[in-house]
């Protein structure tokens, strides 16, 4: 399947502080087309991917118009996966403030996309399911690219110099030491399975539960020490544009980043997100499902297919799908000479603690009644002055001061759960 959306020119606004300069200069004041296309093949089912282009920030205004992809990789069932491809972008959506102009937008999102990731987490959670789910969501306005990612499935930005960015943290314990001491800290034990007669086998896990991930949406019985807190990144591309490749674990446990790039060049975007899946099952059979949304965001003075090969070498590789083989002449890199900018990081954040990514200094106006939770958007009266959720329960003992905005109880208790100062409800091993 295969689609595309055109955007309209935004209405003026600020840029978005010196990091979308060439807005400032006028270059690239044309919003990019953005093409897609998608592949897979499944093994057990449960892969699910998102595809929504046609978004707008306000009802009626094409202006605000923005493009959302995701890959979600379900374990343990579908449910998680189903839920998060569902509930997601809604939740996200919830935490951004109504009536902001662009530049406000984009410096909301990646805490509106943590407070969407754990709102959603914590309601698939109250379902009572125990499958998780890694999530990789990708927010498209204009030549701006907004990536949160729990997990191990992975979105790579190629550009046109043919350097290869990856735009993700895999949230793996036998790869990454500083979410394992995080899991450590927070209560979780990390150890590979062990056999009888003591003999450990296989990648590094985390118990209860047995999952070798530190991230996710779910997992009830895991702990609430695996988090659903994502890494964040926000860049803009230069006025060539570029192309996103997201994908679930199945690819990149075949293919690096730069193979899935270069596999793929020159092709328009439904093409090569079959490229990329058939590439992957030849490297390494289908051990697992394959996932793979392919989105090209192109200047709109440019043809629909980014200009990386020329015609002929184009067709080449077309032919070469087609037929099964591959000219080895076509995936060589990019001419270094058809850059005409650099990639700008605006914003990367990967931590897992929630109260430096929801912000210590808050807006004090948000703390005026009616309380409205930073996470799950609900609007409380405090309970007898109390700003924190030291009110009933079996868990209410104090915990340590909150310095930022306000949490409803629930939420309260999530963070504290995440953190370790509470003990998690989650004990069954799986």
């Amino acid at each position: 399947m295969a689609g595309a959306a055109t955007e309209g020119k935004p209405s003026p606004a600020l840029p978005l502080a010196t990091l979308i300069g060439r807005e400032l200069r006028g270059d690239g004041s044309e919003r990019p087309l953005v093409r897609y296309g998608h592949s897979g093949f499944a093994k057990r089912g449960e892969d699910y991917f998102l595809v929504k282009p046609d978004c707008l920030r306000v009802p009626g205004d094409p202006s605000s118009a923005f493009s959302v992809f995701a890959v979600f990789d379900g374990h343990n069932g579908v449910s998680a996966a189903v839920f998060s491809k569902e509930k997601l972008l809604e939740h996200v959506m919830s935490a951004v403030p109504r009536g902001i102009s662009r530049e406000d937008w984009l410096q909301a999102l990646p805490r509106a996309l943590v407070a969407g990731f754990v709102k959603t987490d914590i309601d698939f959670q109250r379902k009572g399911e125990t499958s998780g789910t890694t999530a990789t969501l990708v927010v498209v306005d204009g030549f701006t690219v907004t990536v949160a990612s729990v997990g191990d499935s992975r979105c790579i930005l190629d550009t046109q110099g043919g350097e290869v960015s990856l735009l993700t943290v895999d949230h793996r314990l036998e790869e990454n030491v500083e979410e394992r001491e995080r899991v450590t800290a927070s209560g979780g034990e990390v150890s590979r399975l062990n056999l009888c007669g003591g003999q450990e086998v296989g990648p590094l896990r985390c118990w209860p539960g047995g999952l070798c991930l530190s991230r996710s949406i779910g997992d009830t019985d895991v702990g609430e020490f695996i988090v659903p807190i994502p890494h964040v990144k926000q860049v803009k591309l230069p006025n060539t544009g570029g192309r996103l490749i997201i994908a679930s674990d199945g690819i990149w446990d075949a293919l690096s980043s730069e193979a899935a790039a270069q596999s793929c060049r020159g092709l328009p975007a439904e093409l090569a997100a079959k490229l990329v899946v058939k590439q992957a099952l030849k490297t390494s059979g289908l051990k697992d499902d394959t996932t793979c949304v392919v989105v090209d965001i192109i200047p709109s003075d440019h043809c629909s297919t980014p200009p990386a090969l020329s015609p002929k070498k184009n067709q080449n590789k077309l032919k070469s799908l087609i037929f099964g083989r591959r000219s080895h002449s076509s995936v060589g890199k990019l001419s270094k000479s058809a850059s005409l900018g650099s990639v700008e990081e605006i914003f990367e954040e990967g931590s897992a603690m929630l109260e430096e990514r929801l912000g210590r200094n808050f807006p004090s106006k948000a703390n005026l009644p009616p309380f409205r939770c930073a996470v799950c958007q609900v609007d409380q009266e405090p309970f007898n002055g109390l700003l924190t959720d030291d009110v009933g329960g079996c868990c209410s003992a104090p915990s340590t001061p909150w310095g930022g905005p306000y949490l409803c109880s629930d939420c309260r208790k999530k963070k504290d759960a995440m953190e370790g100062k509470r003990s998690s409800h989650s004990t069954t091993c799986r």
